[in-house]
């Protein structure tokens, strides 16, 4: 999660096992008890290369010798429960991204709490309270006193960025008991692990914040293969969790890295009800606040109710892709309803993609506006053309050519099979809507293995 405490302050940690590791701040009388002594470690690294020097509370002295600058923001990392008592490669890669930028310069901490968060599950659930504590001492100790370039961090903006908070024994609990939006300022959460399995999942699925962001709906992310997984559980229970339970929970991290290190290419989500309608192109407004952007860059606006926001991302860094919704109304002469499968290839002022596949499931049937999402990986500038081709398919090749010989051709125009005349199109990114039509208007029809031109027009 993301605490940033301005005007010049930005902490960040991270929510990366299934502990909670920050918990509701604290009152003085409690974290001035932690004061003293915190099982919890605090490190400042220099640069990406560094592995951390040690800042103690009430020494001012090791924030001079860590290289604290006062004047900039911090951003803390935060681990999660640990299976082997390690720090995770994760850690080191958030430091890298944190630091590699010169023109955005940032304190970069870790709290590592790791004597509190290696034990079983529900011990460490415990600990964080702990944890939580000692993390609210140490802003607290930086809130209350004058730093070594006379800076106070006194009345600042608190946020807090969840990644892929923890499921179980948070999930339905009280918000006193798990992140909320009354935690600080501004929260968001990602979400990217909630697929269910025995009744419980590895991330919260539950909206925490006032913006949730769900990528590829939240229960999985591509390029991880979950029935390696449950297999792996069944045969060796929770000492199995390894790369395969890692992939999907950890995709978080490396989504808020992607947004650090391509700064030029920050992914948008959506606002929208579910991962279905979104899928279906419903969802890609931007109007009063409807999208927001992913990961460090995330805009802060408060809601009395929490923003569930949606987005597809590619496997890998950069994870970045362009959203489009197509909807398209045919007008079917056949009388059954078809079931062909088409492919689009787009046209842009950069570069075209060919054929992209398109299935509309449930047959189509005339008067029905079909409308779907196709993403997109690389920016093909401004849609200019669009070649739409029914596949072919000896089935329906054979029935065309059928009601081509039954229908009696002299008794005037008449088409059989399906016409498109018009494709509606709305890019996510950019907001723009345009209107395709046929470019041979007196051909309307759309044949088992034709490929048809659509070019922009206004109707």
């Amino acid at each position: 999660m993301i605490l940033r405490l301005s005007p010049q302050c930005l902490m960040t940690y991270q929510e990366r096992g299934p502990g909670q590791p920050f918990g509701k701040p604290s009152p003085a009388v409690e974290t001035k008890k932690t004061l003293q002594k915190t099982e919890t470690r605090f490190l400042l690294f220099g640069d990406e290369t560094d592995k951390g020097c040690r800042i103690q509370l009430n020494h001012v002295d090791t924030l001079q010798e860590c290289g604290f600058n006062s004047s900039l923001p911090l951003v803390m990392i935060i681990h999660g429960w640990s299976v082997d008592g390690q720090l995770e490669g994760w850690i080191w890669q958030m430091v890298a991204a944190l630091k590699s930028t010169p023109s955005r310069p940032v304190n970069v901490g870790l709290a590592n709490w790791m004597s509190l968060a290696h034990h079983h599950y529900a011990i460490a659930v415990r600990n964080t309270r702990r944890a939580g504590q000692e993390v609210a001492a140490l802003l607290q100790w930086l809130e209350c006193h004058e730093l070594t370039m006379g800076y106070s961090y006194q009345q600042g903006f608190l946020e807090k960025d969840g990644l892929d908070a923890a499921g179980p024994l948070f999930e339905g609990t009280s918000p006193s008991d798990r992140l909320s939006p009354d935690d600080a300022d501004f929260v968001d959460a990602i979400h990217t692990f909630t697929r269910e399995h025995m009744g419980l999942s590895v991330g919260i699925k539950q909206p925490i914040a006032h913006y949730d962001f769900y990528p590829n709906g939240g229960s999985f992310q591509p390029g991880c293969h979950f029935l390696e997984l449950y297999k792996h559980i069944a045969r060796h229970g929770l000492n199995a969790i390894t790369q395969t339970i890692k992939c999907a929970h950890e995709r978080s991290v490396h989504l808020f890295v992607d947004s650090l290190l391509h700064e030029g290419m920050q992914s948008t989500a959506y606002l929208c009800s579910d991962m279905d309608s979104f899928s279906q192109g419903l969802c890609l407004s931007c109007g009063k606040g409807r999208c927001n952007t992913l990961g460090y860059h995330v805009r802060q606006e408060r809601h009395r109710k929490s923003k569930r926001l949606f987005l597809v991302t590619r496997a890998q860094s950069p994870f970045k892709v362009y959203h489009y919704q197509f909807k398209i109304q045919f007008i079917n002469e056949i009388e059954k309803p078809v079931e062909p499968t088409f492919t689009m290839s787009l046209l842009g002022t950069k570069e075209e993609m060919q054929k992209i596949p398109i299935t509309l499931g449930g047959g189509i049937t005339s008067n029905k506006t079909y409308s779907f999402l196709i993403t997109l990986d690389s920016d093909i500038g401004e849609l200019v053309m669009i070649k739409f081709k029914w596949e072919n398919s000896a089935v329906w090749a054979n029935v065309w050519n059928t009601v081509q010989t039954i229908i009696p051709w002299s008794m005037g125009p008449h088409y059989s099979g399906l016409v498109l005349t018009t494709i509606r199109v709305k890019a996510g990114e950019t907001q723009q809507r345009m209107t395709f039509c046929s470019e041979n208007m007196d051909d309307p029809q759309l044949h088992p293995t034709q490929e048809k031109i659509f070019v922009k027009c206004k109707l």
